[in-house]
């Protein structure tokens, strides 16, 4: 299989208040905000000048009736962590920080580089990772 991920789904309570949050204080930008005719309101948010998106999906929210049980039955906060590199970890924890983003794991510096974890109200958590081999990401 050839292709690329473009879009990683972030099971959330309340659409708007994650809409907010990723977008006032983590910094990302709403790339989508549709809402269909059968009500249903597809949200996804990224990092500025990426591809990637996250789609907020709200709790029990669908557009096919037939999928209400199963779409009830995913939980906020229970995915691992999704990393984004960084240059400077210790400096985006720190402006995060300022915007009341909690951080559960503050930076750590580890024999690969340095790592921070934050999470977003729901739980659903993010590692900010900055590599001691810049080459890496070549």
């Amino acid at each position: 299989m050839e292709g690329k991920v473009v879009n990683l789904t972030l099971v959330v309570a309340d659409k708007a208040k994650a809409l907010e949050f990723y977008t006032n204080q983590v910094g990302f930008e709403k790339k989508t905000d549709l809402t269909g005719p059968n009500g249903y309101r597809w949200v996804t948010v990224g990092p500025k000048g990426q591809p990637l998106e996250f789609a907020l999906f709200e709790v029990g929210s669908v557009s096919d009736p037939e999928l209400k049980e199963w779409a009830q039955r995913w939980t906020p906060g229970m995915m691992p962590p999704i990393t984004i590199e960084v240059a400077d970890c210790r400096k985006v924890h720190a402006e995060l920080s300022k915007q009341g983003v909690r951080f559960p794991r503050e930076p750590m510096d580890q024999p690969w580089g340095t790592v921070a974890t934050f999470a977003d109200p729901d739980g659903n958590l993010f590692t900010i990772s900055q590599f001691a081999n810049p080459a890496r990401s070549k």
